[in-house]
């Protein structure tokens, strides 16, 4: 078992520098992905304000992603502390600190330009106009990266890492074409739903060109769970985005105390009332303070039945209420040496908690890893991300930015492809977009005569359409947000932002 954790798929010849042992080996993985040109990019990522906007101290996907490193880390230490009411699990199971720190910092390397709107929009372009039947999805563009994109001197292509570490960074471990009647009709995994008499799968960890990579990288493990490593990698990434969007909107001034404050009152003092309201009624725009957070309650016994409780819920509403409404928002951050200590010790004081609640998940409950946070604490988390979802992402002028951002990468995407696709000048696109299509080309190439079971396989015909449709998602999905929009106005024909398009395009 130690050795295929620590199994690469290509073999690799001896370095100067001696790597000897499972651990050490991990530590070569880690090292790989640091050092990527791939998790440079990620400090000019949005992770959800506009870096220009928001100044140097709101997190981006690099910083977010170092923080959930330090997360993860501390997670599985605890694990495998001998007092650990998940210890034996740790041990079973393998649980080293260094995988999960590798996946930790691994987990956004697929994020595109302008957060989860640009993954929605490369998508929905990716299905409807390029073609490819798995579209884009930003968890499988990160397992695409580490699998084929990236380089090492070691191997032909991808980072060559351990298996142990491909299966820790592979939060949704499926591709898109999952067959639904294996999943029978009982609660389905995260990341998918049940419509129109089927399964819609939401998130996925590996697109059709790389699925193999994903299943030997997985071998050993149960279908459709994943590893005890990138289940704490999973809840470290939910316990810093919980947090560190508060402190994010926080700190810019977005989070209003009066319209946060009406909002958690009227559901602690209204709660009764609000329960004898249809969902309708909690919708609309006169609903009675409190309704969302009542809409909230009413989604968690809808989708995790198997954790929500009532009590749990109302507990965790007033704990968020008294340390963040009546706590943190009552006084405005005004960067004061206060206003910053206040924050720092409303930061600490919850990643403690959330990072010592890891407990055991009940075995075979599909909507969890193999390890999960207590009943408060995941109601808590629950409630902290409505905070910014509902007060920050809901907010007219936000959606208002995204539409335009989505217009952006609309144009980059359709102009680079027509671009590769023009017979008089495709030979002058820029040659890392040349490669990445020769690269995607090859893969159909390599789907169409292997016919892997469960995967569409492309016609004959196909193979090089598809290729180009997915090199250009790959190469926007590569951009940073400032590269993204300097290649969308070159591509339009406007000169401002030329030279900032940079030579690495």
């Amino acid at each position: 078992m130690m050795a295929e954790r620590a199994a690469r798929r290509v073999a690799e010849p001896r370095s100067s520098v001696e790597v000897t042992g499972e651990h050490s080996q991990f530590r070569l993985d880690l090292e790989r992905i640091r050092f990527s040109p791939y998790f440079s990019r990620l400090s000019a990522v949005t992770q959800v304000i506009a870096q220009p906007d928001a100044g140097p101290l709101i997190h981006n996907r690099l910083t977010h992603s170092i923080k959930v490193t330090a997360v993860s880390r501390a997670i599985a230490v605890g694990l495998t502390d001998a007092a650990s009411p998940a210890y034996s699990l740790a041990v079973e199971h393998g649980c080293d600190a260094v995988v999960v720190q590798a996946a930790a910092s691994a987990h956004d390397l697929g994020h595109p330009p302008f957060g989860h709107v640009g993954e929605r929009v490369l998508d929905r372009l990716a299905r409807e106009t390029l073609g490819l039947a798995d579209g884009f999805e930003g968890n499988a563009q990160t397992y695409r990266i580490i699998a084929t994109l990236d380089v090492t001197e070691a191997a032909p292509h991808g980072l060559n890492l351990t298996a142990a570490v491909r299966a820790a960074i592979a939060k949704y471990p499926w591709t898109r074409f999952v067959d639904a009647r294996a999943l029978g009709g009982g609660p389905l995994p995260r990341g998918m739903r049940r419509a129109d008499g089927g399964v819609d799968i939401v998130k996925f960890s590996a697109y059709d060109l790389d699925a193999v990579d994903l299943v030997e990288a997985r071998r050993g493990l149960p279908p459709l769970v994943q590893s005890l490593e990138c289940s704490v990698m999973d809840i470290a990434d939910d316990i810093a985005y919980s947090i560190h969007d508060v402190d994010d909107f926080y700190r810019a001034g977005l989070l209003s105390h009066g319209a946060v404050a009406r909002e958690f009152r009227g559901w602690i003092e209204g709660s009764g009332e609000l329960r004898g309201l249809d969902d309708q009624a909690l919708a609309l725009r006169s609903a009675p303070p409190g309704s969302a957070l009542e809409g909230l309650r009413r989604k968690l016994h809808r989708s995790d039945a198997w954790v929500a409780a009532d009590d749990a819920f109302a507990e965790a509403v007033d704990v968020v209420a008294d340390d963040l409404v009546d706590g943190l928002l009552a006084i405005p951050f005004d960067g004061s040496i206060a206003s910053e200590r206040a924050l720092s010790s409303f930061t600490n004081r919850w990643i403690s908690h959330l990072q010592t609640s890891v407990v055991p998940a009940p075995a075979g409950e599909a909507r969890t890893g193999p390890v999960t946070l207590d009943r408060l604490a995941w109601h808590e988390v629950e409630v902290l991300k409505f905070v910014h979802r509902h007060f920050i992402l809901d907010r007219a002028d936000v959606v208002m930015y995204q539409r335009g951002l989505s217009r952006v990468l609309t144009r980059a995407v359709m102009g680079l492809t027509a671009w590769v696709t023009d017979d008089v000048d495709r030979a002058r696109v820029p040659q890392r977009l040349k490669e990445l299509v020769e690269i995607a080309t090859d893969g159909y190439a390599r789907v169409r005569a292997a016919r892997p079971e469960g995967m569409p396989i492309p016609a004959v015909g196909q193979v090089t359409r598809l290729g180009v449709g997915r090199g250009v998602v790959d190469y926007v999905a590569s951009l940073s947000d400032d590269q993204a929009l300097a290649v969308s106005e070159a591509i339009d024909g406007r000169p401002d932002r030329l030279w900032d398009i940079g030579h690495n395009l």
